[in-house]
């Protein structure tokens, strides 16, 4: 249970939150001003932040807002300790908004799933995942991916000498399996349209073994400069960036024998890791965003060489930003055919109670020759 200190940070910390200023983000600003704070109250902030949205609709609004914290605490430990003191339909109702079950499935597991803590992964450099899970000791495998490693310590992971040397990025398995879903080899040239800090750029310049070349784009200069720092550490260099808002006018004329569209999403996926998010999407989101992404695979397409692959990513499970933009872009572009991936089908729908990470829909298709 949190002790009066922790109660008292955390809601300071809630007050900083709004649809706005994510749960993750006021907790970081509120570290930066609070820097005597050492990493095991840090901890325990955080966990009482995010088991307060998880257990949001249980909370009395009336109640003071360490109240409410310190019942959110106990509903967690509650729930811990006995996943099945509550009853999936009540999941259904109070654990997610309503609007959900009208675009995916609500098994109970994938419900009690949304409750438990998240896993922490880690990608691995090439064949460094057992020196790595041996040096940094609390680490399990899976079968997986074969670089991925779910990390069970407390140690801050970005002050190990493992981290400083390159030896290892936090990326969600999820993240990882996009990767090997694109299975770009060495010499190809791929593009990674929206890549953010560049968690997945880094991992197919990791596959293509700092052969070849990866173009990475993104709206964001902050992001691509965190994209160059993190390519610096890990010694990659066959990457070059280039901003793209995502318009018509593409950040180059090279045609790709890949392209990987990890769309801007709802973020259903991750609402395990991110519980406040539950709170803030809206049915109104879904749909922008589902227009936004078939909008970039069918701008994207054309720099495909024939037989060039499209790979589609997005890290949830909503049927408007999976399923129905996939059938939609098949349906629109007969160049293009569904492509297997990991030996079966053109999609795969990867949920958080299967993993133990966060929610990913993928896709792909191969341009006709």
């Amino acid at each position: 249970m949190p002790d009066q200190a922790t109660l008292n940070h955390a809601a300071q910390v809630l007050t900083t939150i709004s649809a706005d200023q994510r749960a993750d983000t006021a907790l970081r600003f509120y570290f930066e001003r609070h820097r005597y704070l050492q990493p095991p109250a840090k901890r325990v902030i955080s966990h009482a932040i995010f088991a307060y949205f998880r257990w949001f609709s249980w909370l009395d609004p009336k109640a003071s807002p360490q109240k409410r914290v310190e019942h959110a605490a106990t509903l967690q430990e509650r729930f811990i300790a006995d996943e099945k003191s509550v009853k999936a339909e009540t999941l259904a109702v109070r654990a997610v908004p309503t609007w959900l079950a009208s675009e995916m499935d609500l098994p109970p597991d994938y419900l009690r799933q949304l409750q438990r803590e998240p896993a922490l992964w880690l990608r691995a450099r090439p064949n460094r995942s057992f020196e790595l899970a041996k040096s940094l000791f609390a680490c399990e495998r899976t079968e997986r991916a074969p670089e991925a490693l779910r990390f069970t310590g407390t140690q801050d992971l970005f002050k190990t000498e493992q981290f400083k040397t390159g030896e290892f990025e936090i990326q969600d398995l999820a993240s990882q399996l996009v990767g090997h879903a694109a299975a770009p080899t060495p010499g190809e040239t791929w593009w990674d349209t929206c890549a953010g800090e560049g968690g997945k750029t880094l991992h197919l310049a990791d596959l293509m073994a700092n052969k070849g070349v990866v173009w990475a784009s993104d709206r964001n200069v902050r992001r691509l400069e965190t994209l160059k720092r993190r390519a610096a550490r890990a010694q990659i260099f066959n990457y070059r960036v280039a901003l793209w808002d995502g318009s018509d006018k593409l950040p180059t004329k090279t045609k790709f024998d890949g392209i990987l569209v990890d769309a801007p999403c709802s973020g259903v996926g991750t609402w395990q890791r991110n519980p406040h998010a539950r709170w803030t999407t809206t049915p109104e989101d879904v749909r922008e965003l589902a227009a936004t992404q078939l909008a970039l695979l069918t701008r994207v397409g054309g720099a495909l060489k024939p037989g060039g692959r499209l790979v589609y990513s997005v890290c949830t499970l909503t049927r408007s930003e999976t399923t129905a933009v996939a059938d939609a872009f098949t349906a629109a572009h007969p160049h293009f055919e569904p492509h297997p991936l990991f030996g079966s089908g053109s999609s795969v729908s990867l949920w958080p109670q299967e993993i133990n990470a966060n929610g990913m829909f993928i896709a792909a298709w191969k341009r006709k020759k």
